[in-house]
């Protein structure tokens, strides 16, 4: 097999799977009129080929997604002027399989597919070299965004130094959970007696009112026991409160400055240690970010996912909130699961509330996990994650 063809589909990763597997010297799409003229696409997808270390030509046809006569004709035509062709039957149109169907059994193109629940290549005719075969492949979380169009930009957390903190996040999460209810207050009191201090390097020093104010012109006071929990897992040093008058400490280093001074980031950061302890994850990320090239033609949008791992070919998608799960969120994380993670991807709500009936009807609905505070308190968040990604 010299040359592949592949049925585009909106799932990025039917489109470069078997391509990655078997590595023809070329590749032939047959796609919708706008991925031919996409050529921003079309570089993003040589780009991800290139990455993954070598450089197929990558021909793109335009057909029709319902017109399975001129499909086929088309098909005949390219299996003519590459007589030493296979053909993937994973992704497409229901119109294009039909097609690819004809066209195989006429032609006696050799013909296979994926399949996700395997995770193994079949033989559909004619094609040995897929017989059930195992797919070993692997992608990092930058390719996921890289094969269907996007691009992982910097976040709020420096992940390359999270491994030098990981035994310090189950501590930072107990002390969130021992002050949950006030938590917002307790990092928005950090906030303002440390403010930023642009264009500089923040100091670590920190020296300020018992009582400061808070949002909307309230009043906010230090929540001694927090600040003592927090000094004694030393994330703060140097504490001295004088009740009712002032508040001074250090922060260890600026990492820890960054962390108590952002509400999500106890959560986030137990959820990573989490997805590194389950031991089934090649690559992990706290906050990533993607930004999504010329959406609908209104230029680049960015999203954030609070954490992001990889399971060989299946990446899986983790919202956290320490508030109610709400129907936005769901929504949102699904679509980015859909977008960049195609239909064997998993995606999961991490909540430190307890989950209305509503909003797990709506995740269930949606095929998003929910792990709630009552599996946060006991324990639970790496189990759940094997059983998210199906290992046992």
């Amino acid at each position: 097999m010299n040359t592949l063809i592949e049925l585009y589909d909106e799932r990025a990763i039917e489109n470069i799977l078997a391509p990655d597997m078997f590595r023809p010297q070329r590749i032939v799409y047959l796609c919708p009129g706008e991925i031919v003229r996409d050529h921003t696409r079309q570089k993003k997808l040589s780009a991800f080929f290139q990455r993954r270390g070598w450089e197929p030509e990558l021909v793109f046809v335009e057909t029709s997604l319902f017109k399975a006569d001129r499909i086929l004709r088309q098909l005949i035509s390219i299996g003519e002027k590459y007589p030493d062709c296979a053909l993937d039957v994973t992704g497409g149109s229901d119109a294009a399989l039909f097609a690819a169907g004809m066209f195989s059994a006429q032609q006696g193109v050799p013909a296979f597919t994926y399949s996700r629940k395997k995770n193994r290549f079949y033989n559909i005719s004619d094609a040995a070299f897929a017989d059930n075969l195992n797919c070993p492949l692997t992608y990092s979380i930058e390719e996921f965004f890289l094969m269907a169009g996007g691009t992982l930009l910097p976040g709020r957390v420096d992940n390359h130094i999270l491994s030098r903190y990981l035994p310090d996040f189950d501590p930072l999460f107990v002390c969130f959970l021992q002050s949950r209810r006030e938590w917002s207050d307790v990092v928005s009191y950090i906030q303002r007696i440390s403010p930023g201090e642009y264009g500089q390097v923040p100091s670590l020093a920190v020296h300020g009112g018992y009582t400061v104010k808070g949002d909307h012109g309230s009043r906010n006071s230090a929540n001694e026991a927090a600040l003592q929990a927090l000094a004694q897992i030393d994330f703060i040093r140097d504490l001295n409160i004088v009740p009712g008058e002032q508040v001074s400490f250090s922060f260890r280093d600026l990492n820890t400055r960054a962390w108590l001074r952002d509400v999500g980031s106890a959560l986030e950061l137990y959820a990573y240690k989490a997805c590194i302890d389950s031991g089934i994850f090649h690559d992990v990320i706290s906050s990533a970010v993607v930004r999504w090239d010329d959406v609908l033609g209104h230029g680049s949008v960015s999203n954030e996912i609070d954490v992001m791992a990889a399971r060989g070919v299946i990446p899986l998608f983790l919202s956290c909130k320490a508030c109610d799960v709400k129907t936005e969120a769901l929504n949102e994380l699904a679509i980015l699961r859909d977008r960049f993670g195609g239909k064997g991807a998993k995606a999961a709500i991490v909540t430190t509330e307890p989950c209305h009936a509503a909003a797990r009807h709506r995740a269930a609905q949606l095929g998003i996990a929910v792990i709630d505070l009552e599996e946060l308190k006991t324990g639970q968040l790496v189990h759940r994650l094997k059983v998210i990604m199906k290992v046992e």
